[in-house]
């Protein structure tokens, strides 16, 4: 197996497969209401609903990044108040997650090896290491999200 063909089944296992650590985005998602994601459970935290447009901004930021753009993180780094909460609005976040995945497949089909080891200038990372960067904030927050879920299962 390639180094590519490594990284495009990390993403697909994590999405919606089978990954190492036994729970994948896709399948916890799916359980949850629009209510429950953007259910504010703690004071201080965010909600579900907060983390996927985090999820989702952060796979886009760096999808550009390794593309070869120049890309600005707001201060807000990508968490922001969610004001729609309908379940349609919920459905669509969902939609934008499952385009973020399509989009980052076809680069990783696409993707020439060599381009690996080119440099983000902004940060000196290669492009490889925003790409396991964006595996491991996916499975991060996937984690935060699964904790924030079982409080709605008793």
């Amino acid at each position: 197996m390639t180094e590519k063909e490594r990284l495009e089944s990390l993403f697909i296992k994590l999405y919606n497969g089978v990954p190492w650590l036994e729970v994948n985005i896709v399948t916890v998602l799916n359980k949850i209401s629009s209510n429950e994601a953007q259910a504010r459970l703690l004071e201080n935290c965010n909600t579900i609903w907060e983390i996927v447009h985090h999820l989702i901004s952060w796979r886009l930021n760096v999808l550009q990044r390794v593309e070869g753009k120049i890309i600005i993180t707001p201060d807000n780094n990508y968490i922001e108040k969610v004001t729609d909460i309908s379940e349609e609005a919920w459905l669509d976040t969902l939609n934008r997650l499952r385009e973020s995945q399509e989009g980052w497949l076809h680069f990783l089909s696409e993707l020439d090896t060599r381009d690996l080891d080119k440099m983000y200038p902004v940060n000196n990372m290669t492009y490889y290491e925003h790409i396991q960067g964006i595996i491991q904030h996916d499975a991060y927050h996937l984690g935060q999200i699964v904790l924030l879920a079982k409080q709605f299962k008793g």
